[in-house]
């Protein structure tokens, strides 16, 4: 009879995580990875969230200006997340994003013209568009694809790779 009675303690708890709910309006993406080529590429996302990247990946920290697409997704490859936003966003926001970044040194922070919202958020195949550096849902994300293991490079250095920007 305990048997029983442990299942059915067990099974709530279990069913419970496993309908834990997800982060609102997360886009995913099923790039494979490991193919590179020289040159510039073109993506479908805007930032590029996966797909042929070039032999060269953006060292990991915070630009000033964009970074070049090929690198970057190349650093994504590597397990980093990267945060563009918007150049006209505030000074004080983008302070925020650098702080949600700190503890994550395997991370692009950059500048992008034309996002499609004032803070995207990419890891390898997943993205959020984000409101602005107040949204709860960059800290899931952080949570959730920091340090991941499912990139296809995961585990290779993020420095040693191209410093400067666009």
């Amino acid at each position: 009879m305990s048997r029983f009675r442990f299942l059915s303690l067990l099974l709530p708890a279990v069913l419970l995580a496993a309908c834990r709910p997800g982060i609102e309006n997360l886009n995913t993406y099923h790039y494979a990875g490991g193919q590179m080529q020289e040159g510039k590429l073109q993506y479908s996302e805007n930032p590029p969230v996966g797909g042929v990247y070039s032999r060269v990946w953006q060292s990991c920290g915070v630009y000033a200006a964009p970074v070049y697409d090929e690198y970057a997704v190349h650093t994504l490859a590597r397990g980093a997340i990267w945060i563009a936003y918007d150049p006209k966003l505030p000074a004080a926001e983008v302070t925020k994003l650098k702080a949600l970044l700190k503890d994550h040194p395997l991370s692009l922070l950059s500048p992008r013209p034309s996002l499609p919202s004032p803070v995207v958020i990419t890891a390898w195949n997943a993205q959020l568009q984000a409101t602005g550096a107040d949204d709860p849902r960059l800290n899931a994300f952080v949570k959730q694809y920091a340090d991941v293991k499912t990139a296809p490079e995961y585990g290779a250095a993020c420095s040693g790779g191209y410093t400067d920007a666009q």
